[in-house]
């Protein structure tokens, strides 16, 4: 395949140079910019060349989970995302949905009228100079997290730097992630961020894909100028003589309404939190839906079109369509003028050219041109242009606008507005056809009605009374997939662990009788932590607390600290599972629907072991935005060190883990999937009712119940010198997790499972590398050992352990390193 670079190579002697897939990332092409002459075009940033929206997606989320790596979770939970306008935008979002769905906000070329601005820059080199910054919270970027800044490329730094001294002097902070797809300074360049670091006493690291310079000869500018002007020439004359194309007359489309969730940003001009992410997460399905409806059956090929700044809200959109099996490309317009040569060689093969349609403040002679690349060459049945409301104009629907010229040219045209978001307290603004969020609005409002409760034996092998799952049943779709398939998938960044199911372990005789001896060997020592985490919440909290368990781990958990009070107290306490799922947080419904049951002060969420405290976290994160309910977990065992309340912290055997939906009434990990999960939806989960036969869930809960009153004495000498002890969390696990990360060459805390139930669960679910087991640990690891033989998987045993086991699952993609003077170079 001819590189994309070829044509302007040869004529410019311009020569692109370092990492091997710099050409697979980049083509060229030339400028109409008196500035500089050549255009580095990306292949996966979806601006100039129409690509597949999840390669797109894909890129800028790998490159926030690199991020999130380099900073470390609890570092990266603080940090704040900026993106550049207009290229980046999108770059940017995606960017902070890898690195745990931080905060964004990108810069912008229209001012809002009423919105304070927080700062400003200039980018020299650029067709359109202007950055505005200006976040609806004033404090968004006056924290002292770290903040990330995103742009398509780093080339001079001039303007990433600029940006950061800028706000430095306003909102200094001690740490800055510059964050690129590509690398491209030159040797001259190369020593610059080292100094800037020194010059404002703060860290400032880099984050790429790939890294290469461009070599330019003399006169290049010169040269591509003349080049320019001799094909604008040529262009013209050709365009007088041919015979202009039949543009339709505006009104010739199809207006689609998208069903936009209310109070949420079309993008992040003024800031983009992660509760609007979980809203535009859930309301996707369905707006793809409304599209997909609109198109022809005979379609074969669309183009989701967005429109300069706003490429997220249609990346997303083109992401579900592509997810639901069609064949998409995704791509925007651009204020970038860029000219055209129809050449395999060459990135920008043809050009639509229209008057700007959004009333441009930067266009003071009047509306001036736009364009859209590589969008006419016959390859698309169908385009869906996406707006926001400001750019719904006449412009748009005149005679030559934008919607007559992709008219002229693809057979089926397709008009989404987004409404464009107006941010609380814009004083003499007129609104447009948009809702605002107003401050104390933290989370989208309450769906009009949402289901009850699953029950057995419906919905589980649990007495109706032991738990209600806050679950939607998916029991009839199909959702598991070979182990290595997801994790490579999950790895890679293009799928998320929730969106699949693993097949479910079917466990041998010999494993079944681990199992049963385990159980009753354990079953004791487990009623006594049972006894004690149940007697400490009732202590400390709530006379009648509400239990909700985190599905499916938690559960039974919850139903034994239920069936204790119980048996102890005569309490018949409610009990709910929900779900909650790293990196994308807990069932916002399944909080709505509790808060309208029961009061959210009584709410102890409830699970069954913390590793490294990752879940911990999660559900104090998603807990900002619900009000009332207490982000503390109960657990029934904490060796990580994790939280306050809990029955021990020794890391042993819960026979629990040793087994899959078998021991958790027939229900599934759970799923959050787009096209399952709508905005008024619970997360999914399945009943595997056909493996009722091997099912022990409920022999699990009566052989430790039957063991509660032995224990109780025991119980109560605990729990008072639990409630008179310092309990603070101490977070060793991490800390631990963290060395093992970095002294096995992994550097990455997702892939280290610390404690006998994560163990397990790697073996039984993931792709493990191997098993580290602290020297001398006896029967607690007899099925880990029995499961690694089984899978062919390493037992390494080692002194020093803090845990009984640590599982580590395969790494399977290269890690960077870091440079010298605090500058970190991450690439893939």
């Amino acid at each position: 395949m001819v590189w994309s670079g070829t044509w302007v190579a040869r004529r410019l002697g311009v020569e692109l140079v370092g990492d091997d897939e710099l050409r697979e990332l980049l083509g060229l092409a030339l400028r109409r910019n008196p500035k500089r002459a050549h255009l580095l075009v990306s292949n996966v940033l979806g601006k100039h060349v129409p690509q597949r929206p999840s390669t797109v997606y894909g890129h800028g989320y790998r490159l926030g989970r690199k991020v999130r790596e380099l900073l470390g979770d609890e570092a990266a939970s603080r940090a704040v995302v900026l993106g550049y306008a207009e290229t980046a935008t999108g770059l940017g979002h995606s960017v902070a949905d890898g690195v745990h769905l931080a905060p964004y906000l990108h810069s912008t070329r229209r001012p809002v009228a009423g919105v304070d601005q927080a700062g400003g820059f200039e980018e020299a080199h650029s067709h359109a100079t202007s950055h505005l910054l200006l976040p609806e919270d004033p404090d968004l970027l006056a924290g002292d997290g770290t903040l990330i800044l995103v742009d398509d490329e780093f080339s001079t730094g001039n303007t990433v730097l600029n940006t950061i001294r800028a706000l430095h002097r306003r909102y200094p902070r001690e740490r800055y992630v510059i964050v690129a797809l590509v690398d491209m300074r030159s040797a001259a360049d190369l020593g610059r961020l080292d100094a800037f670091t020194q010059e404002i006493g703060a860290r400032v690291d880099l984050v790429t894909t790939a890294r290469g310079t461009v070599r330019l000869p003399e006169g290049v500018l010169a040269k591509g100028q003349r080049i320019v002007e001799e094909h604008a020439a040529a262009e013209a004359h050709t365009a007088a003589e041919a015979q202009p194309p039949a543009l339709r007359t505006g009104g010739e489309f199809v207006r689609v309404d998208l069903g936009w969730p209310t109070g949420i940003p079309d993008g992040g001009r003024h800031g983009f939190t992660p509760a609007h992410r979980s809203a535009l997460d859930a309301a996707l399905p369905g707006m793809a839906s409304r599209l997909v409806a609109e198109l022809p059956g005979d379609v074969r090929r669309v183009l989701v079109l967005g429109f300069e700044e706003l490429m997220y809200a249609p990346l997303r959109l083109a992401l579900q369509l592509e997810r639901a099996g069609h064949d998409v490309r995704f791509s925007t317009t651009t204020r970038s003028p860029v000219l055209a040569v129809d050449d395999p060689g060459y990135a920008i093969r043809t050009r639509l050219v229209f008057p700007a349609h959004d009333d441009p403040h930067d266009s003071p002679g009047g509306p001036d041109e736009r364009y859209a690349y590589n969008v006419t060459d016959g390859c698309f049945d169908a385009v869906v242009a996406v707006v926001d409301s400001t750019a719904d104009t006449p412009a748009l629907h005149a005679p030559g606008g934008l919607l007559a010229q992709l008219a002229a040219h693809v057979p089926q045209v397709l008009l989404a507005v987004v409404p464009s978001y107006v941010p609380a307290a814009r004083p003499e603004q007129p609104v447009r056809p948009a809702s605002p969020v107003h401050p104390e609005e933290k989370a989208p409002p309450m769906p009009q009605q949402l289901p009850e409760p699953l029950r057995g034996p419906a919905f589980s092998s649990y007495a109706a009374e032991d738990v209600g799952w806050l679950l939607q049943d998916l029991s009839g779709v199909q959702l598991e997939a070979p182990t290595e398939e997801r994790e490579e998938a999950i790895q890679a960044g293009g799928a998320h662990y929730a969106e699949s199911l693993p097949v479910e372990y079917q466990p041998s005789e010999q494993y079944q009788q681990l199992f049963r001896a385990a159980l009753e060997t354990s079953a004791a020592r487990i009623a006594r932590a049972v006894g004690t985490v149940t007697d400490t919440v009732l202590a400390q909290g709530s006379p009648r607390p509400v239990l909700v368990s985190l599905a499916r781990a938690g559960t039974p958990v919850g139903v034994l600290m239920r069936r204790w009070a119980q048996h102890r107290h005569g309490l018949d306490l409610p009990h709910y599972a929900v779900s909650i799922v790293r990196g994308r947080g807990i069932d916002a419904n399944a909080l709505r629907w509790l808060a309208v049951h029961h009061d959210p002060a009584d709410v102890v969420f409830v699970d069954g072991w913390t590793g490294k405290g990752a879940i911990t976290r999660e559900l104090a994160e998603a807990l900002r935005e619900f009000p009332g309910f207490s982000p503390e977990i109960a657990v029934l065992a904490d060796p990580g060190g994790c939280v306050r309340t809990y029955g021990t912290r020794e890391d042993f055997l819960i026979p629990s883990a040793c087994l899959n939906s078998t021991v958790s009434g027939l229900i599934s990990r759970t799923v959050l999937r787009a096209d399952l999960v709508g905005p008024d939806d619970f997360h999914g989960g399945k009943f595997y009712r056909e493996l009722a036969g091997n099912d022990v869930s409920n022999d699990f809960i009566d052989t430790i119940a039957a063991r509660f009153g032995e224990v109780a004495g025991a119980v109560d000498t605990e729990v008072k010198e639990m409630l008179s002890a310092d309990r603070a969390p101490t977070w060793e696990g991490w800390a631990a997790v963290e060395r093992i990360s970095e002294q096995y060459g992994i550097h990455d805390v997702n892939l280290v499972k610390p404690g006998v139930g994560e163990t397990t669960r790697v073996l039984l679910r993931r792709v493990p590398w191997k098993v580290l087991a602290a020297r001398g640990a006896g029967a607690d690891l007899d099925h880990v050992r029995l499961l690694a033989e089984q899978r062919g998987v390493p037992v390494e045993e080692v002194d020093g352990l803090p845990y009984t086991c640590v599982g580590l699952i395969h790494p399977r993609f290269t890690r960077g390193a870091t440079g010298a003077h605090g500058t970190a170079v991450v690439a893939e």
